[in-house]
């Protein structure tokens, strides 16, 4: 849920929604389905063997995907470069991670998935609006009508980046 590829390839899709079919269509957050969802809901799906097999086959599927050289890696083979980093207000990334505001923050975040794609070493750094750009509705008489909704951190797909001494 922590893995943010997920927001870009739509292949778990049918995993996060038969746990909670309805929460993913509202948010199209892992993380907080994985917060929300029963003990019970969850031990039943440990005997689907459905779901038990889509979940092995996406775990293949991305530790292939880890394991082989990627574009950047045949591309420059001798590249020095360990890490790039790409500094940015805002990182559109995901409607689960509501920390953009426009177009150069999707602008940003498509940087982040090619370059993840691509296998480019790239490290975004923005910063995180605990109450992010407003969202916007149309009234019946046709009247903008905005709510600025509270970032709960807690319910976000982030962690926060510590060293030893926190």
């Amino acid at each position: 849920a922590l893995d943010l590829r997920w927001t870009w390839n739509y292949r778990a899709d049918a995993l996060w929604s038969q746990l909670d079919p309805l929460l993913w269509t509202l948010t199209k957050n892992p993380w907080l389905i994985l917060q929300t969802v029963s003990v019970a809901h969850l031990t039943a799906l440990a005997t689907d063997k459905g779901f038990l097999g889509r979940i092995a086959e996406l775990q293949e599927l991305w530790s292939r995907e880890d394991r082989d050289p990627s574009w950047f890696q045949r591309a420059h083979p001798d590249s020095r470069i360990r890490k790039v980093a790409y500094f940015s207000m805002e990182f559109g990334i995901s409607e689960s991670l509501p920390i953009y505001a426009g177009g150069l923050g999707i602008l940003a975040g498509d940087h982040l998935k090619s370059s993840e794609d691509l296998g480019v070493p790239l490290a975004g750094f923005g910063l995180l609006f605990q109450k992010g750009y407003f969202r916007q509705v149309v009234n019946g008489r046709g009247e903008q009508i905005e709510s600025y909704p509270y970032n709960d951190p807690d319910s976000l797909p982030i962690l926060p980046v510590r060293d030893r001494t926190g």
